[in-house]
């Protein structure tokens, strides 16, 4: 074939049907791009995103990183937020609280027309290799979306402010500064994780704080309160998933005490496995972080540790989380 003739003929070259990846990506964003909002300072590009999950009363709430909400703020030196929509109306934006801890923030903003509401699923779901779609603005590029696979699960990343972040997701799908605070979602187009952090100097390395039980209280929390009030038992854990003949159980091992911490002055040790909460199973980490809420700050509670293969009931008083400790 001459080139002439070829170029002739490519040019008359229709649109050809969408391959079943190509497609699912495709619906995914379709599904959830106009609930992805770019935050800024007012009158600047996005430094991040957020994604709604909810409206009420002419007002969308979103939520995004915590890192986001605290950069913005000191780059523009104000406590404003801007809110750039995906159609590119502007709004500012409230905060309603944000967590270092967990890296999670809450806006809200009266937006230009009725907003599209992203659906919630559940990280408890995930297997590593599934495909997941992020969509944020990197760079300043709004409504960026790109895919890839889950490429491990129950990672432990650090905070900017130098916290440890458990359980996360780590994903090779693009991620790079302005996606924090986007979603990450399944085939389905459910939000599974909040984009979160990338390592710089790596490819195809980003990490999304899942979507579980705790991301749920923390959120409630910051809506209702402003702030996330947690019990504080003085111990780094991993989750320890099940074994036989009994491998639906598992458990939070104990990997490090803390000096005078109620966990020491309680007996717990290192290697202890928690698998249980006063009447509450254990079974892993997210378990035991949503058990440690306001709710038992101050007050004798029992807990159920595995020690050598022997089942010991424990007496621990968590005191109130302090951003020092």
């Amino acid at each position: 074939m001459e080139i002439f003739e070829n170029l002739s003929a490519s040019s008359r070259v229709g649109p050809g049907e969408l391959d079943p990846y190509s497609r699912t990506v495709r619906e995914v964003a379709r599904r959830l791009e106009p609930a992805v909002v770019a935050l800024g300072v007012p009158g600047g590009r996005g430094a991040g995103s957020a994604v709604i999950l909810g409206v009420e009363g002419g007002a969308a709430t979103a939520v995004t990183n915590s890192h986001v909400v605290q950069g913005i703020r000191m780059r523009g030196r104000t406590r404003e937020l801007s809110v750039i929509q995906s159609g590119g109306g502007t709004a500012r934006a409230e905060v309603l609280g944000f967590d270092p801890p967990s890296d999670l923030a809450v806006v809200r903003f009266s937006p230009d027309e009725e907003p599209v509401v992203a659906e919630l699923g559940d990280a408890g779901n995930l297997v590593v290799g599934q495909l997941v779609v992020a969509i944020g603005s990197p760079l300043g590029f709004q409504s960026t979306v790109t895919a890839g696979v889950v490429s491990a699960l129950g990672r432990s990343i650090r905070s900017q402010a130098g916290r440890l972040i458990e359980n996360v997701i780590q994903t090779d799908a693009a991620i790079n500064p302005g996606n924090s605070g986007g979603p990450l979602a399944d085939a389905g187009g459910r939000v599974v994780g909040i984009n979160t952090a990338i390592i710089g100097g790596a490819q195809g390395i980003g990490f999304a704080i899942p979507v579980s039980a705790t991301f749920r209280r923390v959120v409630f929390s910051l809506v209702t309160e402003g702030r996330v009030r947690r019990a504080y038992l003085g111990v780094m854990v991993h989750s320890q998933p099940g074994r036989e003949p009994e491998p639906a159980g598992g458990g939070a091992r104990v990997e490090r005490v803390s000096p005078n911490s109620p966990a020491e002055r309680a007996g717990l040790r290192p290697g202890d496995v928690i698998v249980g909460f006063e009447d509450r199973p254990v079974r892993n980490i997210d378990d035991l972080l949503s058990l440690l809420d306001g709710s038992v700050i101050g007050r004798d509670v029992r807990i159920r540790v595995l020690r050598r293969g022997k089942e010991l009931s424990l007496s621990v008083r968590p005191r109130e989380y302090q951003e020092e400790e």
